[in-house]
């Protein structure tokens, strides 16, 4: 913390990103230690379901402290400690949250919508035996930052590890948006959230749009 009393993210972990590294890896230490059979209970309570039941409304938030595995984990927590310390610093430590957690509920919410639309493809081609689809991870809300951090910092340098190109934040972040896109729209039968991405995305872009047009944010 600088004299004035405010974080340098190149240096410091401002105190939300720093509790949400915090309780990611708790909530993973902790599915990674349960038995078996209360470890399939706490998928079944907390990872994002569909259909949705109105009883685990919960679960539109609480999917996003979940992580498949460690390498899961360990690049979404990357880029929130990367991406999420500058723009914490932009924003505010209370718009930054409100931020985040939106952009984790709108790719759920899409990513609900997605589901929707596969099962009626299935059930319009006669599938009987409808898959249960499970989202779990902290991508969405993170893509939801890459926006910001674009859109905030559109001319800042980002370097892609593959391949090791250096970007401009705004191309960065049109880049990994098309490829988001275009991976879903190929359905390439991944358990990539691609859409749930985008929504992070989308929900990111229109609220910086509305706190700016009220004046309670600038760039």
């Amino acid at each position: 913390m600088n004299s004035n009393g405010y974080y340098r993210p190149q240096v410091d972990i401002p105190p939300v990103v720093k509790n949400l590294l915090i309780v990611n890896v708790l909530v993973f230490l902790t599915q990674m230690l349960l038995p078996r059979e209360l470890k399939n209970s706490f998928y079944e309570m907390f990872a994002l379901s569909f259909p949705l039941r109105l009883g685990s409304i919960v679960q539109v938030v609480s999917y996003m402290f979940m992580h498949a595995n460690f390498t899961h984990l360990f690049c979404n927590m990357f880029a929130l400690w990367m991406f999420g310390r500058v723009i914490e610093y932009d924003l505010g430590s209370k718009r930054f949250l409100t931020y985040y957690l939106v952009c984790g509920v709108g790719a759920a919410l899409i990513q609900l919508c997605v589901n929707y639309a596969e099962v009626a493809v299935m059930l319009s081609e006669g599938v009987r035996m409808i898959p249960r689809f499970t989202t779990v991870g902290a991508s969405g809300a993170v893509f939801g930052l890459l926006l910001a951090y674009g859109m905030l910092h559109p001319n800042n340098t980002v370097m892609l590890l593959f391949p090791p190109i250096a970007l401009r934040a705004k191309w960065f972040v049109v880049f990994y948006g098309v490829l988001e896109l275009l991976g879903g729209v190929a359905s390439t039968g991944s358990n990539v959230a691609h859409f749930a991405h985008l929504g992070g995305m989308i929900f990111g872009f229109l609220l910086l749009r509305y706190w700016k047009r009220r004046n309670q944010i600038w760039y």
